[in-house]
């Protein structure tokens, strides 16, 4: 039984009963059975085909946060340059992060409610920090925006920067995610968001050249990169691997492979247009700046000035809709609606937008 009917918050996202059934059997240990790895491998390639790579695609078991975590301490030794571009909480969180790893971070920001545009300064600074590490995220879920990648990885390119680390978490399934045509070493996912699965699994495309400096750095805590290096070739993981999880990866990918990703982006891409269409004909204003790229997966709306977050809230919830706030400086100033794997369904939106329309413009 849902306990709102009107699921649209941006993560974790609901999750069909096809998925659900995945996981609800009696799986024996993942570490001993060769059909676990069987499992693992089958749901690697289909990972490769989202991820639009020929690189390997480690599994962890947890949450996105763990491929966050672990792809920064496996590639970083203190004094290492990164050069974090941020434009949201989470860009921003992540340049934090590698400098609590002790990096030598240098933040290109711009506003929260922008994306990147000015790449003239953006290949000033590659140039001059000569950073080892680029990080970006594609979709910052605070602020509904999707952040152009291909010239960053052009520029990662053209002055042989070592690694460009993407944070894909709230993107990938949901619109084109081109791994290795984005010059992409370390790309994060995880299967709460589009994929609509439990958060159980967190994923991480690996180039050879992220190999090589993960053997190099050797970190070896629990999110770690290096143990999975040959974890397949021995069918020996680091830890006990949630079978129960990749199951339900698995078949959450298959639902999206069988619609197929064209159809999959094109069914994100209307229903977004839709939403953001449609609460502006209510007068709500969108959070992101005109000239910024709204994600097709999120969106953010600023909060009418005569409700407070927990006001509005507390009403949509008494009418069966459920959405998201938001973090930092956005709290309390914007509330999110997430239009990303099973809730990007024009049906469910129709009915949320109904909710909103009936508490902001008729209570």
């Amino acid at each position: 039984m849902n306990l709102y009917p009107i699921p649209m918050v941006p993560g974790p996202t609901s999750v069909p009963q096809i998925v659900l059934d995945a996981m609800n059997r009696d799986y024996p240990s993942a570490d001993l059975e060769r059909e676990f790895l069987d499992l693992y491998n089958q749901t690697e390639n289909l990972l490769r085909v989202v991820y639009e790579t020929k690189n390997r695609v480690v599994i962890h078991t947890g949450e996105g946060m763990i491929a966050l975590w672990g792809a920064l301490k496996s590639t970083l030794l203190p004094g290492d340059r990164v050069l974090a571009l941020a434009s949201g909480v989470f860009g921003y969180g992540i340049a934090e992060m590698a400098a609590s790893i002790g990096a030598d971070v240098k933040v290109y920001g711009v506003a929260y409610n922008q994306t990147f545009q000015d790449w003239d300064a953006i290949e000033r600074l590659i140039k001059t920090f000569r950073p080892k590490m680029i990080t970006a995220v594609h979709c910052e879920t605070p602020s509904g925006t999707l952040n152009p990648l291909e010239k960053i990885g052009l520029l990662k390119q053209q002055y042989e920067v070592p690694l460009f680390y993407v944070d894909a978490v709230a993107s990938l399934g949901g619109t084109p995610v081109k791994t290795d045509e984005w010059a992409i070493d370390l790309c994060l996912g995880g299967s709460q968001k589009v994929f609509s699965a439990p958060p159980l699994a967190a994923f991480v495309t690996v180039s050879e050249a992220a190999w090589k400096i993960i053997k190099q750095v050797g970190y070896v805590g629990y999110d770690a990169l290096l143990p999975f290096w040959d974890a397949q070739e021995k069918f020996y993981f680091p830890y006990t691997p949630n079978w129960h999880g990749v199951a339900a990866v698995h078949r959450a990918l298959r639902l999206i492979l069988d619609e197929g990703l064209a159809e999959v982006f094109k069914r994100h891409e209307m229903v977004a247009d839709y939403c953001r269409k449609e609460l502006q004909e209510m007068g709500l204003r969108l959070f992101p700046a005109e000239n910024a790229v709204p994600s097709p997966t999120v969106t953010a709306v600023h909060i009418p000035e005569k409700f407070s977050w927990e006001e509005l809230d507390r009403r949509f919830r008494e009418m069966g809709l459920v959405v998201g706030g938001s973090y930092g400086p956005l709290a309390g100033k914007i509330f999110r609606l997430g239009h990303m794997g099973s809730q990007a369904n024009m049906t469910l939106m129709e009915e949320a937008l109904r909710v909103i329309d009936k508490v902001v413009n008729f209570s």
